[in-house]
């Protein structure tokens, strides 16, 4: 996808097979926000500019499929991103991927470190419109449970930090420790979130000159 005119064929596509707002937004690796705007771009609706959580119109796009259609691309991304992690925890045994894209980087970074695996489903997959407190997310069963373990937390784009402090705080309800956090990219620049470290392989820094 080259412009915004592709997001929102995109987001009409995604929402003609059913697909809810938060779970377009992951899809596009967007805000909640600008997944809605783009929806309602694509019905014929020409609103202003969305806002993000921060009250800001600034979003940004990124397209990682190069490194996801992939698995030998991923792998080697996976790998950096498990490097990054290596200093944080002599006592983790487990690597939680927050689903969907977290899941297949959370493997990958799990093998390299020879920790067990986990996936999280947060809550923005089922939000609409309205109060995503509403709604829950959850821990899959297929994979291994928490247990009161120390963890890593994978996931790919980290844009407003809600889904990384949903799975942190989730983690913690269930006894467990994130000992820290590992994604491509980071949007916002974030050092931690909740007390902890969040790690990236790339930082975006957007330049007001205005």
């Amino acid at each position: 996808m080259k412009n915004v005119d592709d997001l929102i064929d995109s987001a009409a596509e995604l929402a003609e097979h059913g697909l809810s707002k938060g779970e377009i937004a992951d899809e596009l690796n967007v805000s909640r926000e600008t997944a809605s705007w783009l929806v309602e771009r694509a019905g014929g609706n020409d609103g202003g500019a969305p806002e993000t959580d921060a009250g800001t119109t600034a979003d940004i796009h990124v397209d990682w499929s190069a490194l996801g259609r992939d698995s030998t691309r991923l792998t080697y991304a996976a790998r950096a991103m498990a490097d990054l992690l290596t200093k944080e925890g002599e006592s983790v045994d487990l690597t939680v991927g927050i689903e969907k894209a977290g899941a297949p980087l959370a493997t990958a970074v799990a093998r390299e470190l020879d920790t067990d695996l986990g996936t999280y489903a947060p809550a923005k997959h089922q939000w609409e419109e309205g109060d995503i407190a509403d709604h829950g997310g959850g821990f899959s069963r297929n994979f291994a449970a928490i247990r009161d373990r120390d963890c890593y937390v994978v996931d790919d784009i980290v844009t407003s930090g809600t889904t990384m402090r949903e799975s942190i705080d989730a983690i913690r309800e269930h006894g467990g420790e994130p000992v820290a956090c590992v994604v491509l990219v980071d949007k916002v620049g974030y050092d931690e979130l909740d007390g902890v470290p969040v790690h990236s392989l790339v930082d975006v820094v957007s330049v007001d000159r205005e």
